[in-house]
């Protein structure tokens, strides 16, 4: 099927015009094999994980074989919003020729807005306690179904929805067609499938080495847990990606990587299950067009994360089960193209790592921590090429007379370094003092940085913080100092022989009905909150060092 193309899968000619118009032409492996099988209407198990083109593979059959148009006919399982609200994107893509209306419905959002849009909807996305809801509420009738469709099953079945799925299979017609794809089959999917799916039901499946990121080179780094956060701000120095997810076990893990790559300049923000809906989705719209750099998330919170152009993913901390970890690599290196995962691993992790490698068939080379040269070289190297694209575009005339008036007062050579010098200055996150990795908990002189999981969207000010520390810790304004307050967190420097007291008395206690968490920060040299890694070359004297530089390069 090597040269196979969509418009030989038996289509009709609007859904082939609208997958034209997004510039396919040749399909996936899921989609070649599972296509033509429910085109005829034959129930499909399809073994394939995000990334490989599965939305397509059912719903391109669905869209070209939905024959009710007056009433809901087609339902779409999805274990989480995320997946449901991409999933929903997708068909509508698909659907642009079509006459469809397609609803999402989730937790989260207002169930009444959902009950309307569901009286329009032909093809429901859902996840299945939302579904099952509507169901129940009668918003969501089921006597015209044709089409069920559970994708990723074996992610449902983790996250305690058996039951309602198979509430909601028994609940459906039996003459409806079903498709359920699951990127692995654990023996109740196995039971559930024999018991709810036709017994002609085809299984397609995509061989092993598709699942494990033929095209993803996999490095693991080994430190000790306190240098986990310079480990990674050093992978990231060294590799500069233009977009990266990293993953955490934990909601709290997140928020207090969050909270310290954002206090060292990184374009960052996180994403968990605690978060709003309408905040996940404004954070996932903005690392998709690119204004925020980095997504740190859980493994729950990243399920339907499909973005286009993620470079590398990073385990800051490994996942609890080996699925997840093929799961998150699959974040990058999609649709062919190369990608890079990065773990950063304790020494008593090596044993699961060891399990990953086996099960996955991955290789997954061990590699030391850059050394602060390796970041130098790499920023040096960046920079020349910099450097030497402006001199071969000649954009720089203004600048000549600078340059000249410059050199004749002072060495050429000094004047490109001492300007690549003051650029240089903003192209690191740490101030790496030392090849070696150190997470001192001293700020400066006697001061400890503090983390308080409270920011401004709990209506935290300089004022109320500073209030809260003194009326529950006892201490005194004076000891109090350098306060950042961020959107969800705050962080705070207090004299050392104090640190305790604080971190004692303030935790558990609440600043405006939210409970608040107190700890040393991993993040203890205090950045300006005015830098911001996005906004190189903004301003006038960086764009004039450079500029001079390459003009005194062509010399």
């Amino acid at each position: 099927m090597t040269n196979l193309k969509f418009t030989d899968l038996g289509l009709k000619e609007t859904l082939v015009k609208a997958i034209d118009d997004l510039g396919f032409i040749t399909p996936s492996p899921i989609q070649a094999e599972a296509i033509p099988v429910a085109l005829e209407g034959i129930d499909i198990i399809g073994q394939a994980q995000t990334g490989t083109g599965k939305t397509a593979a059912f719903g391109l059959p669905l869209i070209n074989n939905l024959t009710v148009k007056n009433a809901i006919g087609s339902i779409i399982l999805a274990p989480t919003r995320e997946l449901a609200i991409q999933v929903h994107d997708e068909l509508v893509k698909l659907t642009k020729y079509e006459k469809l209306n397609i609803v999402a419905v989730y937790g989260g959002a207002p169930i009444h807005i959902q009950a309307r849009d569901l009286k329009k909807a032909n093809i429901v996305v859902g996840t299945p306690g939302r579904v099952l809801d509507h169901i129940r509420r009668g918003n969501l009738p089921l006597s015209s179904i044709e089409f069920l469709v559970l994708d990723e099953a074996d992610e449902m079945l983790n996250m305690g929805f058996i039951d309602d799925m198979e509430e909601i299979m028994k609940s459906i017609p039996e003459e409806r067609q079903t498709m359920l794809f699951s990127a692995t089959m654990p023996p109740q999917i196995k039971k559930l499938s024999k018991k709810y799916l036709k017994e002609d039901a085809k299984h397609v499946a995509i061989a092993r080495k598709e699942l494990t990121g033929s095209t993803i080179t996999q490095n693991y780094f080994e430190v000790n847990g306190s240098q986990r956060l310079e480990a990674l701000c050093r992978l990231i120095d060294l590799d500069n990606p233009s977009a990266g997810i990293i993953f955490c076990r934990t909601k709290k893990g997140v928020d207090e990587l969050v909270a310290s790559m954002q206090a060292k300049g990184y374009m960052v923000e996180g994403m968990h299950g605690d978060m709003s809906q309408i905040q996940r989705i404004k954070t996932l719209n903005k690392f998709k067009n690119g204004s925020l750099k980095f997504l740190v998330a859980t493994d729950v919170a990243a399920r339907g994360i499909d973005v286009d152009g993620v470079t590398h993913v990073f385990n800051y901390e490994l996942p609890q089960d080996i699925e997840s970890y093929v799961h998150r690599i699959g974040r990058t290196g999609r649709a062919g193209r190369e990608g890079t995962a990065y773990s950063i691993i304790t020494p008593k992790e090596f044993g699961f790592l060891k399990q990953i490698k086996n099960v996955t068939k991955s290789n997954i080379e061990r590699k030391q921590v850059p050394t602060v040269q390796e970041i130098y070289n790499a920023k040096f190297k960046i920079m020349t090429e910099e450097v030497s694209s402006i001199i071969e575009a000649e954009d720089y005339s203004k600048f000549v007379d600078i340059a000249t008036e410059l050199t004749q007062t002072h060495d050429s050579v000094k004047v490109i370094a001492s300007l690549l010098q003051s650029q240089f200055k903003n192209q690191l996150s740490f101030d790496y003092s030392s090849d070696k990795l150190e997470s001192p908990a001293k700020v400066k002189g006697d001061d400890v940085r503090l983390f308080f999981s409270a920011g401004r969207r709990d209506g935290l000010t300089i004022k109320t913080l500073i209030s809260y520390i003194k009326n529950n810790a006892k201490v005194g304004a004076s000891q109090i100092r350098d306060i950042d307050i961020m959107e969800n967190f705050a962080f705070v420097n207090v004299d050392n022989s104090i640190h305790r007291q604080v971190l004692e008395k303030c935790t558990g206690g609440k600043i405006n009905k939210r409970r608040v968490n107190v700890e040393v920060s991993t993040n203890n040299k205090k950045k300006s909150r005015n830098r911001n890694r996005s906004e190189e070359h903004t301003s006038e004297l960086q764009s004039l060092a450079y500029l001079v530089c390459r003009l005194l390069l062509e010399k």
